[in-house]
């Protein structure tokens, strides 16, 4: 499977200039806790909510500096195409929680840690399905004296 097929777009994206303020509220506005930056499709760093807390108002920044005073410039990246793999590796290696992921070196999608474990959940759930329809269709048999098997208690 392509990170493509598990990844979140569209990214949410600022330029360099907007102030951590204008940052917090498009966290707000749009559930996330990451927003990456960006001009002219191409990436300049990633802020986290983190980042605004520690690096930002933590520091004493006012909330009207601008966000690339507090982003990480040198983002971890992963390509559209790379197979799911490298995903799973390039996590465990660096111990990021999102992945900005890039197309021709522009800006396409993210990928997080939560992206990872809902594939993992809805595999699960592919695998056991079946199984579990199947117990619901035919429910186990409760082995009697009578076919030598113990009663079973509950």
């Amino acid at each position: 499977m392509k990170i493509a097929q598990v990844m979140t777009t569209p990214p949410v994206c600022v330029a360099p200039d907007v102030t951590l303020a204008e940052v917090a509220g498009q966290m707000a506005e749009r559930a996330v806790g990451s927003v990456l930056v960006v001009r002219d499709g191409v990436l300049h760093g990633i802020v986290t909510d983190r980042d605004l807390a520690v690096r930002g108002m933590g520091a004493g920044l006012d909330p009207g500096a601008r966000v690339d005073t507090v982003m990480s410039p040198s983002a971890v990246t992963v390509d559209a195409d790379d197979d799911l793999q490298v995903a799973y590796r390039t996590f465990r290696r660096t111990g990021v929680r999102r992945l900005p992921v890039l197309d021709g070196g522009r800006v396409v999608g993210v990928l997080a840690v939560d992206d990872l474990l809902l594939d993992v959940f809805r595999r699960l759930t592919d695998l056991l399905g079946p199984v579990a329809w199947s117990i619901l269709q035919e429910p186990p048999k409760t082995p009697s004296r009578a076919d030598g098997g113990r009663p079973v208690s509950p």
